[in-house]
C-alpha cells in the first residue's frame, strides 16, 4: 500500500547580512587602531568633563539630565540622595548629657536574625544613681559583614539607643577586622541630622512625663 507524501515547504529566506571579509594583517591582529580609538574617546570625555568642572558647568549627575558625554559621581564628594528610610551604618545614640542611651537589655542582639550583635552588659559602680535599674554595655560589637540591614535591632530597642539613620553605607575595607564596629566607633558616628542624639523626643527617668518606673516613682 503506497503512502501519500506530504508536500515540502519552500525554504525560508535566511535573515542574514553578508559581511565583507577582513584581511587579518598585522594592523588588524595587533588591535592597535581600536586601542588608540578607545583611548581617544576616553581622553575626549576626560577633557570635556574637566573643562566643564573648572567652568562650573558640569551637570549634576544626580539631579540633572545630560545629553552627551559621560558624567560620573565623584564619591564621596557627590552622593546620590538616599530615601528618608534608608538603612545605613549603625550608630549608638547618646543623651543630652553625653552618656550612652543603651541599657544593655540585649533586645537588639536577641531580635537580630543574623546574630551579628554582641553585647557584654555591666553594672554601674556603687553610688551611681542609675545602679540597680539600668545597665550599660561594657562591649558592644556589630559585625557589618554578617548584618543584613533588616532594621530589626532598631525596632526592638526600647530606648532608641541604636539607629540606622546615618545615611552612610559601609566603605570597602581591605580586611575583615575593619568591618567589626565596636562601641566607641558606633558612638562616634553622627546621624543624618548631624547630632549624636536621637531625633525622637524621649523623656528620661526623673523628668516630667517619663512613662516608666524609676527608683522614686513606681506604679
Amino acid at each position: 500500500m503506497a503512502t501519500a507524501a506530504f508536500p515540502k515547504k519552500p525554504a525560508a529566506k535566511m535573515n542574514v547580512t553578508p559581511v565583507a571579509y577582513t584581511t587579518h594583517d598585522f594592523e588588524v591582529s595587533s588591535y592597535l587602531p581600536e586601542i588608540f580609538r578607545g583611548v581617544g574617546v576616553s581622553m575626549k570625555h576626560f577633557f570635556d568633563n574637566t573643562r566643564d568642572m573648572l567652568r562650573g558647568q558640569r551637570p549634576d549627575p544626580v539631579l540633572e539630565r545630560y545629553d552627551d558625554g559621560i558624567t560620573t559621581i565623584s564619591y564621596p564628594e557627590q552622593k546620590r540622595p538616599y530615601p528618608e528610610r534608608f538603612r545605613g551604618v549603625h550608630r549608638l545614640t547618646t543623651r543630652q548629657d553625653g552618656s550612652m542611651r543603651c541599657v544593655a537589655c540585649l533586645c537588639c542582639s536577641t531580635a537580630c536574625p543574623a546574630q551579628c550583635i554582641f553585647i557584654d552588659a555591666g553594672e554601674y559602680p556603687p553610688g551611681d544613681s542609675r545602679r540597680g535599674y539600668e545597665r550599660y554595655p561594657v562591649r558592644f560589637v556589630i559585625d557589618e559583614l554578617r548584618c543584613i540591614f533588616c532594621g530589626y535591632c532598631v525596632e526592638a530597642c526600647p530606648c532608641d539607643a541604636i539607629r540606622m539613620d546615618t545615611g552612610m553605607h559601609p566603605v570597602p575595607y581591605d580586611s575583615r577586622d575593619q568591618f567589626i564596629y565596636d562601641r566607641d566607633l558606633l558612638l562616634s558616628i553622627k546621624g543624618s541630622g548631624g547630632t549624636f542624639e536621637t531625633i525622637n523626643p524621649r523623656h528620661e527617668p526623673g523628668e516630667p512625663g517619663f512613662p516608666g518606673v524609676t527608683r522614686d516613682h513606681s506604679h
